[in-house]
């Protein structure tokens, strides 16, 4: 079973776009920021936890596919999923889709690095995260 979480909703505006009237690059990779921290927060990393704690994530490896163009006034969603993790990184992926029509406008697959900003080095992702990625990773395995 695929567990998705809607990790942002937006619009596409029209300083959104290029010269040929299409959404711009630098674009889908903030609409994927941003759905980057719904996602954390979803785990349970929210801004709160990261100041308090003095822990950050940082993106180590990206890769986007652009799958059908967007214009300025489409609505779009982003749904997220984790992929994998280890001790002290996240693999997850994020999808957008065109809200009016359904279909799937781009994809993006992260590798994320859990950091102690004081020390500026990776360290241990917290039980907590590891107990909900292995729920999800768990939930996506049964049919």
């Amino acid at each position: 079973m695929a567990v998705e979480l809607e990790t942002y909703r937006g619009v596409v505006y029209p300083w959104h776009c290029d010269h040929v009237g299409h959404m711009n690059v630098m674009w889908y990779a903030g609409k994927f920021d941003e759905a980057t921290w719904g996602f954390f927060a979803h785990l349970g990393m929210t801004a709160a936890f990261l100041r308090d704690n003095h822990r950050g994530m940082v993106a180590v490896d990206q890769h986007i596919s652009y799958k059908q163009e967007l214009r300025a006034g489409d609505t779009v969603y982003i749904t997220s999923r984790p992929i994998d993790f280890a001790d002290r990184k996240i693999r997850f992926a994020h999808d957008m889709y065109n809200s009016a029509t359904g279909d799937l406008a781009a994809t993006t697959e992260y590798w994320g690095v859990h950091l102690d900003t004081q020390t500026r080095r990776s360290t241990q992702l917290p039980d907590f995260v590891v107990t909900k990625l292995k729920s999800i990773l768990e939930l996506q395995t049964q049919p």
